[in-house]
Parts: structure tokens; sequence; C-alpha cells
């Protein structure tokens, strides 16, 4: 029988032609009756109160928005029936689910164990499965919305605090229980399906323990603990505490989806539990995503940048106009200007005119549409997040500080490669000097070398264009390409990826890459236009070139994704991430190369995210500093380590990380000036600033001593250089 309590004077005695049997209960929203309807069926009404209802217009907003979950699929949720207005004040009809609330039961009979956890887990996240499925989100995940009926646990109250949020008179508020509310939706941004994930996970520690994460103090001090601190998770251990840490990342990106919780349960199902998990795994099954994507570039996880992001070349601040960013920093026109006024690699720039390249409107000729694009081969730059946020609440304000954190990995991540030991080999003392074409560029190689100049592009004041130049093998000359925006060559030296300046006759852009021992040409195209897809580098095994898909938007350029290009399949996978924070940077191999790394957060405080190839998030390393602008790969050979300015420090401040934990290694200073990468496992290579009239590329120990001159450049000379692993490095440090 179903427990209520008797209605109250005042209370309606009919309420949509329903009549009310009893109280169910009663919360912030309103007054929950049971009733019955004309064929003595039972169903819950939820009266809202006066002062949530707002005027007309609020009322028939908050029905519209409640209509929406009548499409959420039944199982393991109690159906929303209808809706309607009763003394101005709407109402809501639902599904009647007899028994108590999780709250009630825990508190009653204590923590769930085992099995019965385990159920509750897959009947709750297959609920919000399909609720997520309708474009829903609940916003109030809790306890007290979990019913535990007789069949197993149903979500209660889905799609009510959009409702409650969409009415002008409580637009302020907010909704939810803060002890199970993620940071985002504490901080008031826009949140999404992962916030619900978020507060699955506390619930689920609260059902397991009997105490919210959080705690359920002070609201002032529960907020500065969601916002700041990670929870015990000790109540919990296996597959079923991973999933939660997952669930409880402050980032939303990283935290699961509710299917993959779903499949994640399935891997490790708990005895007797099959037919809940297959239930619910199929209930789960080809989802699409209607909800809105995560923030945009103007907002972060946690919150909006302190201002608007300067855009910089890859070896400095940019000028105007400045488009486009790549791999690991800030970016602009691709190229570099110097300091204090001078055109040269590491400082301002100048207000140079930038070439009606690459990402201007197009124009047409013959069958072909010429490109009016520039290359992309830039440094990737952050995107939004913050550090420390002031929250005012209740007369209190928190001062909130985000820890630095690695954010587990989901279990269900692809396998890492093995990763070669690092080596350490002597760093040859002289080169063989040559001068380069294009401008007065000296060059010193030596066959023992740990990287080879490849290729280059110099800007020429004559053309007002940018001349891309690259070699005919790792140890040949270079000649000049003047029909393509980029030449990348592979590790080998064995074949060329090229991207001209034309659309192809039927509008995609593509990349041609040339087998150089057989003249071969493989044509692949990538994406259509508007799109571009800028060349960013080949994998060091060879097999696949990583290009970066942009597109124009009001004057600049938005990364959307990635393509991976299979070299040997001469086919291209064309990868669209949704995560918006990091649309303003462009995309580099990962410290593996199966996936790929961005970089987001504010010129105070960069952080790494980390995607597989299929665009999905997988995990963070936050609070590392930021990235100079034109770091070629911030990656070690081995992928085990990274490198990065460190936190509060400047551009000849170096702090080298552990790429799987976020932990510091090292940290030192030197004379560089802009990091460019790792020259071998145990030195980096970077831009120096000789003098007023030079600038060098130049080797550098992890004791900041300047050891080896690679390149020297002009300073009035604007020239964009690309190294690649030397795979034929010789034993031998003598000059080549």
């Amino acid at each position: 029988m179903a427990t209520f309590a008797p209605l109250r004077p005042g209370d309606p005695q009919r309420l949509g032609g329903l009549g009310l049997i009893g109280r169910l209960g009663e919360g912030g929203q309103g007054v929950v009756y049971l009733a019955a309807d004309n064929n003595d069926n039972r169903v819950a009404v939820k009266w809202l109160r006066p002062d949530l209802s707002g005027d007309q217009v609020s009322v028939e907003r908050f029905l519209r928005e409640v209509q929406v979950a009548q499409q959420v699929a039944p199982f393991c949720t109690a159906a929303v029936l209808g809706t309607g207005i009763e003394q101005d004040r709407p109402f809501i009809v639902s599904e009647f689910i007899e028994g108590p609330s999780l709250q009630r039961v825990v508190q009653e009979e204590g923590p769930r164990t085992g099995t019965a956890l385990h159920r509750l887990a897959i009947g709750t996240a297959t609920a919000l499965a399909a609720i997520h499925q309708a474009g829903i989100v609940h916003r109030d995940f809790k306890p007290a919305n979990v019913i535990i009926g007789a069949d197993g646990p149903r979500v209660i109250d889905f799609g009510i605090a959009r409702a409650l949020n969409a009415t002008s008179t409580i637009s302020s508020a907010v909704v939810g229980t803060p002890s199970y509310m993620p940071p985002e939706q504490i901080m008031g941004h826009t949140v999404g399906p992962a916030a619900d994930m978020f507060s699955w996970g506390s619930a689920m520690v609260f059902a397991a323990s009997g105490k919210a994460p959080f705690g359920s103090d002070t609201m002032p001090a529960v907020i500065n603990r969601v916002l700041s601190q990670q929870p015990d998770l000790s109540v919990l251990d296996g597959p079923m505490r991973d999933i939660v840490t997952a669930c409880l990342s402050k980032d939303p990106a990283q935290r699961p989806t509710a299917e993959q919780v779903i499949m994640r349960l399935l891997q490790h199902p708990a005895p007797g539990n099959s037919g809940m998990l297959a239930q619910g795994a199929a209930e789960a099954a080809h989802r699409q995503q209607p909800y809105p994507p995560p923030p945009g570039p103007s907002q972060g996880p946690y919150g909006p940048p302190s201002g608007p992001l300067p855009h910089q070349g890859p070896y400095g601040p940019a000028s105007n106009p400045a488009p486009h960013q790549g791999p690991y920093g800030p970016a602009s026109n691709p190229h570099h200007s110097g300091p204090a006024g001078h055109s040269g690699p590491m400082g301002p720039p100048s207000q140079a005119h930038r070439p009606p390249g690459p990402y201007g409107p197009p124009t047409y000729q013959g069958g072909m549409t010429t490109q009016t694009r520039q290359k992309s081969r830039v440094p990737l730059i952050a995107g939004i997040a913050v550090t420390v946020a002031l929250l005012l609440l209740s007369g209190v304000v928190v001062i909130i500080q985000l820890d630095k954190a690695s954010v587990a990995e989901p279990t269900d991540s692809p396998t890492r490669r093995t990763r070669p030991s690092a080596t350490k080999a002597a760093v040859p003392q002289t080169g063989t000097r040559r001068t380069l074409p294009g401008g007065a560029i000296t060059h010193y190689e030596n066959r023992a070398d740990a990287i080879v100049l490849t290729s280059y592009e110099v800007y020429d004041k004559s053309q007002e264009d940018w001349v891309d130049y690259a070699r005919g093998s790792l140890r040949g000359t270079f000649s000049k390409y003047a029909a393509n925006w980029e030449t990348i060559i592979s590790p080998d030296g064995n074949l060329v990826a090229s991207r001209g300046r034309k659309y192809s006759s039927d509008d995609f852009d593509f990349i041609v890459i040339t087998d150089r021992r057989t003249d071969e040409r493989s044509t692949i195209k990538t994406v259509k236009e508007p799109l571009i897809s800028s060349i960013r580098a080949w994998s060091k095994d060879g097999s696949r070139i990583l290009l970066n898909i942009e597109k124009k938007n009001r004057g600049d350029w938005d990364y959307l994704g990635f393509v991976i290009v299979d070299v040997a399949k001469k086919t291209a996978k064309q990868v669209d991430v949704s995560d918006s924070s990091v649309r303003q940077t462009a995309f580099g191999f990962d410290e593996d190369e199966r996936g790929v790394v961005n970089a987001y957060g504010d010129e105070r405080n960069r952080g790494l995210r980390f995607y597989d190839d299929r665009g999905q998030a997988r995990r963070s390393l936050a609070g590392i500093g930021t990235l100079s602008a034109g770091t070629q790969d911030i990656f070690s050979p081995s992928g085990k380590t990274f490198v990065t300015n460190c936190p509060n420090g400047g551009d000849n401040d170096h702090c080298i990380w552990d790429a799987d934990s976020g932990d510091r290694l090292r940290k030192f200073s030197s004379d560089c000036d802009k990091v460019l990468g790792f020259y071998d496992e145990n030195h980096l290579f970077c831009w120096e600033q000789d003098n007023n009239t030079k600038d060098e590329v130049q080797v550098v120990d992890f004791d900041g001593r300047l050891l080896r001159k690679l390149l020297e450049v002009p300073r009035g000379l604007r020239f964009t250089p690309t190294f690649s692993v030397n795979r034929n490095r010789g034993s031998s440090a003598s000059p080549s």
C-alpha cells in the first residue's frame, strides 16, 4: 500500500480533474499529491509553489519545457503523463511508483553493498541514459529523486529543474541540491549530461556510505568542497570505485556518459544481476546526442576567461590580422615577428601585411576553386579555464582553488603501447655550415644530430606571401614548392605530404602524398569547403598524418576537430570534436600517437586534454603552466615526458613533466626565448636571441646550458622551421 499523509486544510480536493487522495511529500518546488484518475489508477501530481509560478508567460514556458519530459523512455523512470494549470500554478502528472526514496532507504536500512549497489547503479544510469536521449538534463539527480520500487530503482523529477530555470521569475535562483551538484552548475554555467553523471557518482557514494561525498552541513562549506576538494571514496572498491571517480571529475569533459557507465558496469557484472544489466544496455544503445555541446570558447568548464586571449604567431605574439592557432602555443599568421619591433622569431609582431592566402574568401578559376587560405603548421594555444573563482552565496564569499590533478583515465581506454626507453647520447658540438635558399639562413647539421631540418617557410616581402621549402631527401638540398602552402617530409625521408593552394573541382580540400622512390602520387580528399585541413605532423612510424580541421568564424578560425590519414590505405578519417573549450586551439599527436592532445586554460594556467582517435576526451592534466608559442612537439621522443613554461614563470623557465601522472620531474632556467621541442630524451631545442641582428636555434640541456647551434636567422626575416626525428642518426659526432 502507498504511504501518504492526509490532505491539509487549504489543499485542493481535485487537480486537473484528478481526485487527490493524500500528500506524498513537500519540497522546495511544491507539494506532491497521490491522486486517482477515473479508472482508479494511481498517479503522482506535483503542484508548484505560488512563488515559483510567476506570470502567465512564465507558466506557459514552464509547461513547454516539462512536455519535453514526456518523450523519455519509461524504463527506470517515472513517466511524465501530462501537465496543466490550476489557480495559475502549473502541475505535473507522472506515473506513481510505490516505494521509498533511496534517501529514506539508506537512512532507515543502512548503506547498499554488493548486488544491491550494483543493481542500483545500473538502474539509475540507464534512467539517465534514457533522459539524456530525449535531450533532457535532470539537473537535480539525488537520492531523494530515486524511488526504490518493487521492480527496481526509478528516477523521478527529471526535466523539472530546466523548466524552473526557464521561468523569468526565478532565473537567478540556483536549482539543485549543493551536496550533489557539479562545479559547473554551482558556478552558474551551462550544464550538460555530464552534470548528471557527477550527481550520479555522488548519489552512489551516499548509497554505499550513508553520507554525501562532499558533506551536508552548511551550504558554503559544501560548495567549497565540491569545487576544491576530492571526496573520500574508500567505501567503494574495484570497478565501481573507478567509475565513480571518473564521474566526480571536476572537469565535465572527463566524465563518462551514462552509456559508458552502463557498458563499464556490464564488463564487471555482479552475481545475479545480468538481466538488469542486459536490459539497461539495450535501453542505452544507439543513442544520438541532441543536447547542447559543452561551453564554447568564451567559457571553460568552471568559468569565463579573464579576457580575450591574444592571438600569437609561432614564435611570438601575432599582429593583426591574426587567424590561426596551432598545436602547442598561441599562433596567428603562422609565422613570427621579432622582439622590440624587429620581425624575428621571438618577440612582438610588426604590423606586417597578411597575404591574401589560405583563410580569405575563395575565388574561382576554371573548374578549380582557389583557396585563399594560409598554411597552419603553427602552435596550439590554450582554450578556457579558471583556477580561482569567487562565489558569493548566502552572504559568504567562498574562495575556490581548483586542485592540480591528473583525471583518471577510463578503464576502457585503448591499451598504451610500450614506449622506448630513454637513452642518453652526446650532442654533437659542431655541424657542417650551409646557407639555405630564401634568405641569409645558416644551417649547421651533423649526421649524429637527433633531429633533422626537413622543411621551412619564409615570408617573401616582394611577393607579400609565404614561400614553402622542403628537402629532396633527409640529407638533400632544399627546393622551393611555390604551389604549396605546406610540405612535410616523412620520418624516413621517402614520402612527401603537401597541401596545395586550391580546392578540388568538387570543392574538397586535399593533400598529395608523393613516394620519392617511385614518383607515385596519391591524392587524398579530407574536408569540404569552406573547411580546410592544415597539415600538423607525421606519426613517428610514418604510417599516419595528422591534420587539423578549421573553419573561419567572423575573422577568426575555429578548430572543429582533426583528420587522420592512413598512408598505406590512402584514406582520411574526419573526426569532429564537440568540446568547444578547445575550439580556438589546434590538435597535435598525443604521447603514444594513438590519439591527440589539445591545450586549454588562460595565460596564467594551461592544461592538456587528451582525446582518443574518435574525438572523445579521456583525461586531462591541469596546472602545468603555459606553453611556449611555437613549440613544435611538447612530448619527448619516448612520449614519457613533456615540456612547458613553468607555472608563474616565463619563456625561459622550463618544467619537464611526467606524461602519465602530470608530476613535475625537473625545473630549470636557460637563455632560451622559446622552446621548440625535444631534441632528444634529455635535451630541448629552442629559439635564442643571440644579439640585435640574429636569432639562433640552439640545443639546451636540463641544466639550462646552450650546447649547440642548429640554425642562424637574420632578425628581419620571418621564418618557420620544421624538424623531424633523425631515424638514420649516425654514430659519429663529427660534421657530415
